[in-house]
C-alpha cells in the first residue's frame, strides 16, 4: 500500500511546478478561510477592476494613455456608484421597508386560506396539521421581528461597515487599475523562474474570470432591467425590489431563479389573487427565466464556462458553504480553475522525467 501511495506521489508531485502550484492553492485556501471577511473590500475591488478592464482597453484603443484611461474609467465608476447609493438604494430600501411591514398582513391572510384546506381536502389535510403550520408561521414571524430589532440595534456598526466599503473600495479600484502590471510583477517575483504550469493556468483563469465577471454584470443588468419593466407594466407592488432580487438571483445558477420565484408569486397572489393578471405575470416571468437560461447565458458564457450543471451546483454548494457570498459568486470560476489544473497537470508532467518505474 505504501509503495502505491509513494508511486502516486512521485508521479504527480515530483515536478517542482506541480508542488509549487499545490502549495500556493493550499495557502490561498487557508487565507480565504481565515481572513475572508477581512479581505471582502479587496475582493470587491478586484471584481470591480476586472469589470472595468474592458473600458480601460477601449480607452487605450482610442489613443488615451494609461493614466488618462485610468482616471476616465474611475470617474465613470464613481458616477455609477454615487447613482446607486444616492438614487437607487434609497428607493429600493423604502420598498424593502414597506414589504417587511406587509408581511404580517400577508401571513394573516395566508393563515385564513390555510384554515379552508381541511374543508376542501379533508383526506389530505387535517385541522391539526393546519394548526401546526400556523404555529410554525407565527414562530417564524416572531423570529423575523427579533431579527429586525437586532438589525436596527446594529445599524451603527452596519453603517460604519458601509462607509468603510465606500472609502476603501474606490481607493483600491483606482490603484488596481493604475498599477495592475506592477502588482502582478511584484507577486510573480516570489515564484520560481520555471513556472510554465503556473503561467498556463493563470493565463487561462485570468481570461475566464474577467469574462465571467463582465458576463455576470451584463446578465444582472439585462435580467433585472427586463424584469423591472415587466413588473411596472403589470403594476406589481415592490417592482424595483423584486427586479433587483431577480437580477442578483443569476449569481446562483439554477437555485437562485427557483428561490426568487417565491416572493414574486406571493406578492402577485396577495395583490391580485388567482386571476388572469397573476397567471400572466408568472407566465412572463417564466419566459424571462427561459430566455435567460437558453439564450442569454449561452450567448455570454459560451466560451467561458464549459461545465456540467451537476458540477456547477456542487461547486455552488461547496464553495458557498466554505466562503459564503464570495464562494457562491466565484463558484463557477473556482470550478473552472479546478478543471484547468486537472487538464494542465498531466501535460506539465509529460514533459518532465519519467518516474513511473
Amino acid at each position: 500500500m505504501l509503495k502505491v501511495v509513494r508511486r502516486w506521489i512521485d508521479r504527480y508531485f515530483s515536478d517542482e511546478e506541480a508542488l509549487t502550484l499545490m502549495l500556493i492553492l493550499i495557502a490561498l485556501l487557508l487565507v480565504i478561510l481565515a481572513l475572508g471577511n477581512v479581505l471582502a473590500p479587496f475582493l470587491t475591488a478586484v471584481v470591480v477592476a476586472y469589470l472595468l478592464q474592458g473600458a480601460m482597453n477601449y480607452c487605450k484603443r482610442r489613443g488615451m494613455g494609461h493614466l488618462s484611461a485610468t482616471i476616465a474609467v474611475f470617474l465613470l465608476f464613481m458616477t455609477v456608484m454615487l447613482t446607486l447609493i444616492l438614487i437607487i438604494l434609497p428607493a429600493t430600501w423604502n420598498q424593502a421597508v414597506q414589504f417587511i411591514s406587509e408581511i404580517p398582513r400577508m401571513a394573516s391572510k395566508g393563515q385564513e386560506l390555510m384554515m379552508l384546506l381541511p374543508e376542501k381536502y379533508p383526506e389530505l389535510v387535517s385541522v391539526d396539521q393546519v394548526k401546526q403550520w400556523t404555529k410554525q408561521i407565527t414562530d417564524e414571524l416572531a423570529s423575523l421581528g427579533q431579527l429586525a430589532v437586532t438589525f436596527s440595534l446594529s445599524g451603527i456598526a452596519g453603517l460604519m461597515g458601509l462607509l468603510i466599503y465606500c472609502v476603501l473600495v474606490p481607493i483600491l479600484v483606482f490603484f488596481l487599475l493604475k498599477d495592475s502590471t506592477q502588482i502582478v510583477n511584484w507577486m510573480t517575483a516570489f515564484l520560481p523562474s520555471k513556472r510554465n504550469l503556473l503561467t498556463n493556468v493563470w493565463a487561462e483563469m485570468d481570461v475566464q474570470i474577467a469574462n465571467y465577471i463582465r458576463g455576470k454584470a451584463v446578465e444582472i443588468v439585462i435580467v433585472g432591467g427586463v424584469s423591472y419593466i415587466a413588473f411596472v407594466i403589470f403594476g406589481l407592488n415592490y417592482a424595483a425590489l423584486l427586479a433587483i432580487a431577480v437580477g442578483f438571483s443569476v449569481l446562483i445558477p439554477y437555485i437562485g431563479a427557483a428561490v426568487v420565484t417565491v416572493p414574486i408569486a406571493l406578492v402577485g397572489y396577495f395583490q391580485w389573487g388567482w386571476n388572469e393578471t397573476f397567471f400572466w405575470l408568472m407566465a412572463v416571468y417564466a419566459v424571462i427565466q427561459a430566455l435567460d437560461g437558453n439564450v442569454l447565458v449561452p450567448l455570454l458564457f459560451s466560451e467561458v464556462v464549459n461545465l456540467h450543471p451537476v458540477a456547477i451546483i456542487v461547486a455552488v454548494l461547496i464553495f458557498g458553504g466554505l466562503w459564503g457570498f464570495w464562494g457562491v459568486f466565484f463558484a463557477i470560476p473556482l470550478a473552472t480553475l479546478f478543471k484547468a489544473i486537472l487538464r494542465a497537470w498531466p501535460v506539465a508532467l509529460s514533459n518532465g522525467p519519467d518516474v513511473s518505474n
